[in-house]
């Protein structure tokens, strides 16, 4: 197999691979990954690696299993982990520990992965490690960066991916608006198998980069940016293998027969889906999912607010817009660092001394943006025809007016490779891959996240805001906050950039 590490213009693509890129955006993919690597300085180590055994588990027994699940599955699925640990970046990422790693990059990595292709084969690896009583560690796509990637918790864990082989769309339903996908499934796969079949009339709903796992990205209850955002809360029917191998389907796909799996979740009686969700109680291995109907048009909108202490009024601003889904999707309100550091250019650009970088030199770059300058910016989108449009957006705008300084930007005004036009296509179903450029805000960029919740209020807001910037100050390190707000909840994600 060629090696493409250090080759910008190769990126695989979806016809190549189950986690490539759309060929529509294999030009932005082959520009970010030359960006990616114009900034590296790191160079990996090319000697091959002895196996990482399970904790507790002899060498002979560990050996005598492999070869037990091999003749089970194929060589060619159960690969031992004993060669070099790769980084690569976002489309070319890792299964063999976290890309971003905060630990050594040896500290959580598997013995081996293995490469099940059915739900039945996984029921096979988990019966295969209770007889030789080893722990297993499922991915579906590995690419929750930020929260580990593919790193076991349990150093020399076999790690099981899902993706590689269970990567197919089982349905896509044009009439109840709802698809049945496995694990190796990203939300670029399914953009793009609604837009092969002409289904105009569907939307997806994406999360900041849409090369991750529908399913992973679900059952980890993440989000999205239209009003069917909350991806947990739209999701129809597990089938899961439990830790003793047995299979369950959740909701009405217990039922032999039924047309209901993915229209009516609940099913009958106690409600199970939950215990699956953030938790190692068994391997989901299908999902069902709502599609969103096309509202019939959107319209995208930004407004800058010029002082820090306006975080406390805009918070309380937007509360009950958001409760009353005037505010239609996720609100989200950023720090003017995450407008510089989004472009993609290094911190070094702006500042090489020591601790965080000084606000006023931000404000100085932000102001030679075609946004101005500002301290907090406001991304949102309103959804439906025209009228119902202006009826919600000259609501939003008398709201947001309140706060003294406050400036809505004529989209008219910005460039079109400007991050303006990212939230735009992300905010209406279309997965995007500009979002990761802050990441190289220091050389050989990473970050791991940090998100306290708290309720959507102002004073919250600012407590949480100083509590980071304290930490951050401590530690001499730029903070690049950002709320994020759900129906009666804000999340301050925290970004901790490092290399």
């Amino acid at each position: 197999m060629a090696d493409h590490k250090n080759d910008s213009k190769y990126v695989p693509t979806l016809s190549e691979k189950h986690s490539g890129i759309p060929e529509k955006l294999l030009s932005k993919a082959q520009e970010a990954k030359a960006h990616v690597l114009s900034v590296r300085t790191k160079t990996g180590d090319a000697k091959p690696r002895a196996v990482v055994y399970p904790p507790g588990v002899e060498e002979s027994v560990f050996d005598k299993a492999v070869e037990a699940l091999r003749e089970e599955l194929g060589t060619e699925q159960v690969v031992l982990n004993d060669q070099p640990l790769e980084d690569g970046w976002y489309m070319e990422h890792p299964n063999t520990h976290d890309m971003m790693y905060v630990l050594d990059q040896q500290d959580l990595v598997p013995s081996a992965v293995v490469y099940p292709g059915s739900t039945e084969e996984v029921q096979q690896i988990v019966k295969w490690a209770n007889k030789y009583r080893i722990p297993i560690f499922p991915i579906s796509m590995g690419r929750n960066f930020g929260y580990g990637g593919a790193a076991p918790r349990v150093r020399g864990s076999v790690l099981v991916d899902l993706g590689k082989r269970m990567n197919k769309i089982l349905d896509i339903n044009p009439d109840d608006y709802t698809c049945l996908v496995e694990p190796g499934v990203s939300f670029y796969a399914l953009h793009d198998e609604i837009e092969k079949r002409g289904y105009d009339h569907m939307w997806i709903d994406t999360p900041d980069v849409g090369g991750g796992s529908v399913l992973g990205n679900t059952i980890d209850r993440g989000v999205g940016y239209t009003p069917y955002g909350d991806h947990w809360a739209v999701h129809s029917g597990l089938e899961v293998v439990l830790p003793t191998g047995e299979v369950i389907r959740t909701g009405m796909g217990a039922l032999p027969g039924n047309n209901t799996w993915q229209t009516f979740p609940y099913g009958f009686g106690p409600y199970s889906d939950g215990i699956f969700s953030q938790s190692n109680y068994g391997i989901v291995t299908k999902m069902g999912m709502a599609l969103m109907p096309n509202p019939g048009g959107f319209e995208s909108y930004v407004y800058t607010f010029p002082k820090e202490e306006d975080l406390t009024q805009m918070i309380e601003i937007i509360r009950p817009l958001r409760i009353g889904n005037i505010l239609e999707n996720v609100a989200q309100l950023r720090h003017v660092i995450q407008s510089i550091a989004v472009t993609g250019d290094p911190r070094s650009k702006y500042y090489t001394g020591d601790g965080a970088i000084p606000i006023d030199i931000i404000h100085e770059a932000a102001s030679k943006t075609p946004l101005g300058d500002h301290t907090w910016i406001y991304f949102g989108m309103s959804y439906g025809p025209p009228h119902i449009r202006k009826y919600k957006l000259d609501i939003i705008d008398a709201e947001f007016k309140k706060v003294p300084g406050a400036r809505r930007i004529d989209p008219a005004t910005l460039p079109s490779n400007h991050y303006f036009w990212v939230r735009d296509r992300i905010a209406s179903g279309t997965p995007d891959l500009q979002e990761l450029r802050w990441v190289q805000w220091v050389p050989n960029g990473a970050h791991i996240a940090f998100s306290p919740v708290s309720p959507i209020r102002g004073a919250d807001a600012t407590r949480l805001i100083e509590m980071a910037r304290r930490r951050h100050d401590e530690f001499g390190i730029d903070l690049l906050p950002a709320f994020i707000v759900g129906l009666r909840e804000m999340h301050l994600i925290v970004n901790i950039h490092y290399h």
